[in-house]
């Protein structure tokens, strides 16, 4: 089963950079997209907007324009839940998950937080979504949850530039609640637990990208349940894509969406 994820940064103008003929090349089961900007109406309405051969279901917010998440999917999944039981987050379309018959996936967006008042928002959200993980862990079906968490973890997800610069994305707090959930709650990181702990970016601001030589940050996972490890098979970063200023993260397990 091979999944992806992105946070596409627009899904229209990811589209006409080149998205889904990225896509083509990839023969993904899963897609999650993060950061659509789309409405479901949308969706729904224009073919346009989703890849052929696969299905689409995504959420959006009050407000289609300022996010959402979404999934492709090749197979048609048991269910389809939408949000994680949390205001905020629910309002402004921030999880969706389809269950398959042996598996889970969610697409994830955490808030952005570009002043005081968004950091708390960040915060809110983030300390919610702790205790939604807490309890999926606990569970005895398989999770993956791809999500862009607008964080950087480990020393090796943040060039040197941004290790000196108190923003939000690599603050302590915010590095504290990576650690809660890879050191505490069990979940795992694939692609480190497929490339090791060498340094690997998937975000580049804009006035640092110079295609993607620039300082970064690796503020996309796939979260993984521990009874997934030894279906971890491969995962890569392809920072050559360049429909969004995000990277895809590709990753391959053994295991079968049906």
């Amino acid at each position: 089963m091979r999944v992806v994820t992105v946070s596409v940064n627009g899904l229209r103008q990811a589209i006409s950079n080149g998205f889904f003929e990225w896509l083509e090349g990839r023969d993904a089961d899963v897609v999650a997209v993060q950061d659509h900007r789309v409405s479901v109406r949308e969706i729904e309405d224009d073919p346009s907007l989703t890849p052929e051969g696969y299905q689409a279901w995504f959420i959006d917010g009050e407000n289609p324009e300022t996010g959402g998440v979404g999934l492709y999917t090749r197979y048609f999944p048991k269910a389809v839940i939408y949000g994680f039981n949390y205001g905020p987050a629910d309002q402004e379309g921030r999880f969706l998950q389809a269950d398959f018959q042996k598996i889970s996936v969610a697409s994830v967006q955490a808030p952005f937080a570009g002043d005081e008042a968004a950091q708390t928002h960040k915060d809110a959200f983030m300390e919610a979504f702790l205790v939604h993980c807490d309890k999926t862990v606990r569970k005895r079906r398989q999770f993956i949850f791809c999500a862009s968490l607008q964080t950087a973890h480990q020393d090796s997800d943040a060039s040197n530039h941004f290790h000196r610069q108190p923003v939000s994305g690599f603050l302590p707090h915010e590095r504290a609640w990576l650690d809660e959930l890879f050191n505490v709650q069990g979940f795992l990181d694939g692609y480190r637990e497929a490339n090791g702990d060498g340094r690997a970016y998937t975000w580049w601001p804009e006035w640092a990208r110079n295609w993607r030589k620039s300082p970064g940050w690796r503020t996309d996972y796939q979260m993984v349940t521990p009874g997934i490890s030894g279906a971890i098979l491969d995962g890569y970063i392809d920072s050559d894509a360049g429909f969004s200023d995000h990277a895809p993260v590709v990753m391959d397990y053994d295991i079968s969406p049906e």
